[in-house]
């Protein structure tokens, strides 16, 4: 089991490993698992050893993640369908983790890592479908995560791979609208959204993306004439 970022005591991180989801459990620990000779000012002293009350709510479990990663190429070839779709899941939920913590640049790497992970070749249809299933949810989870790194071609470019595997998913015409919105590209921003909102008619993000677009746009005009006004004006005198 992987433990999130914020785990930094030695004592917490082994006394986590021992539990089981949704157990109770209290933990002395020495300063050697704790905080050591430095303590953590200005809280705990040096040298001091701490309590801990700790509940397990949830964990994600890697375990098989470390084994297929340690496979050859060849290996990871063979490795079985429904372990694939278990361990790029895996990936994707310590994505979620770490997005949901603001942490974006590793979420990335979760996502993209994830979908490394489905770079396969398919035997079958029905595998091939499995595994496009699987990988929308991440072409949509890194063209959000891109939106908020403030890249906007990139989130884009994702948004428009899972149109390519889904060509009526709204949240991928949406997340396009967002992108080519923030890159200040109005008519291909409306277009992904109107086509979002023909199909999800009452969705309000997609209706208010279109009144943000809407104000977007007229700001962009006026700002457009202003400009053709002083260069006319700078032209007469």
């Amino acid at each position: 089991m992987k433990l999130g970022r914020d785990i930094t005591l030695w004592g917490l991180e082994l006394g986590l490993m021992s539990m089981a989801r949704g157990e109770v459990a209290r933990f002395w620990f020495s300063p050697k698992y704790a905080y050591g000779p430095r303590g953590c000012p200005p809280h705990i002293p040096p040298d001091t050893t701490v309590l801990f009350h700790v509940e397990l709510l949830d964990f994600i479990d890697s375990e098989e993640c470390d084994v297929f990663f340690e496979l050859s190429d060849a290996q990871k070839d063979t490795f079985p369908l429904e372990k694939v779709l278990k361990v790029a899941a895996t990936e994707k939920e310590f994505g979620n983790y770490f997005f949901h913590k603001q942490n974006f640049g590793v979420a990335k790497h979760r996502y993209k890592r994830a979908l490394s992970i489905l770079d396969r070749s398919c035997s079958s249809e029905a595998e091939r479908s499995q595994i496009n299933t699987s990988k929308v949810p991440l072409l949509l989870n890194l063209s959000l995560t891109y939106l908020k790194l403030e890249c906007p071609e990139r989130a884009l470019k994702y948004g428009k791979k899972a149109l390519e595997v889904d060509q009526g998913n709204v949240k991928a015409l949406f997340r396009c609208g967002q992108a080519c919105l923030c890159m200040k590209e109005y008519s291909k921003s409306r277009d992904f959204l109107t086509r979002a909102q023909q199909i999800q008619p009452f969705n309000r993000d997609i209706n208010n993306e279109l009144k943000k677009w809407a104000r977007c746009y007229e700001e962009y005009v006026e700002t457009e004439k202003d400009m053709c006004c002083r260069m006319f004006d700078s032209s007469c005198g």
